[in-house]
């Protein structure tokens, strides 16, 4: 991150990144999550089921390893988690060459990944605004004195462009700095200050989770399919909603093809 990018991430709590992946890259990753997904809509209604601690009810496949929740229909989003256990292909971005110095730049202690999931949002679907001021998201608090510090940072990925039409990504600049709780509702196309940031191909965003943010709502036919990687001190525990505050959901076959820096990115303690 160089010094242009750690200022305006400390002013706005977030920044756009053009080009973090390949054309190579974005072909093989949207190829995983459109068969990821398809896998996903046969099995979302069957056992075994898992409810979290947020209250939401995931289904649990044991092939594939991921937790998955939601339906394809108007208004609707199907969320895949710790897709890691799903497909190979998604291992080139545990170890990013671009995003880990983005990672190193923010926060202070080792980090892991604690967050994984793909967000796809049909037409008509919104994701309502969160974030900022709040008692669940004290975890996520962001300082900033002689360098910043966060507690969780997210990189969104995008594998097909976005605009405001089609449902983009959507932040209130500097809300992650505010000391004073959102007076206002959770509809992202009314709150006032939000703001959509349009993205393309092989973009990505980079923002702390303590920034006021949702997603507008997807207006188009377009289905809107995004990858999310969360990271954070490694104290902290996934973050993943199916398995909120357990430790990471990575499969002993997963781990298995996986490097020793690959390992240490979902362990609290780093192997030897």
């Amino acid at each position: 991150m160089n010094e242009v990018e750690q200022y305006e991430f400390d002013r706005r709590g977030y920044i756009t990144i053009e080009n973090m992946l390949t054309d190579a890259e974005v072909q093989s990753l949207r190829k995983a999550v459109d068969k990821l997904e398809e896998h996903a809509l046969s099995n979302v209604d069957l056992p075994p089921r898992k409810f979290s601690a947020w209250g939401s009810e995931y289904h649990v496949n044991k092939e594939r390893g991921y937790h998955v929740q939601g339906s394809c229909a108007e208004g609707k989003t199907l969320i895949i988690e710790d897709f890691w256990n799903a497909d190979s292909t998604f291992d080139l971005l545990v170890t990013h060459e671009k995003t880990l110095p983005y990672v190193q730049s923010v926060i202070r202690s080792r980090y892991t990944i604690n967050n994984s999931e793909i967000r796809i949002r049909y037409k008509n679907n919104t994701s309502r605004s969160h974030g900022g001021t709040r008692p669940e998201n004290q975890k996520y608090r962001y300082t900033s004195s002689d360098r910043i510090d966060c507690m969780m940072v997210r990189m969104i990925y995008f594998i097909h462009d976005v605009t405001n039409e089609q449902g983009a990504f959507c932040v209130v600049p500097g809300t992650h700095k505010s000391t004073m709780p959102c007076p206002y509702d959770n509809d992202p196309d009314v709150e006032p200050g939000m703001i959509g940031l349009e993205a393309k191909a092989g973009d990505a965003i980079f923002f702390t989770e303590h920034l006021r943010h949702g997603g507008l709502t997807n207006r188009s036919d377009q289905v809107r399919k995004t990858i999310h990687v969360g990271y954070g001190p490694y104290w902290m525990m996934s973050q993943n909603i199916a398995t909120m505050d357990e430790p990471q959901h990575i499969t002993s076959h997963t781990l298995a093809r996986y490097t020793k820096e690959q390992r240490n990115l979902f362990r609290p303690w780093p192997e030897k």
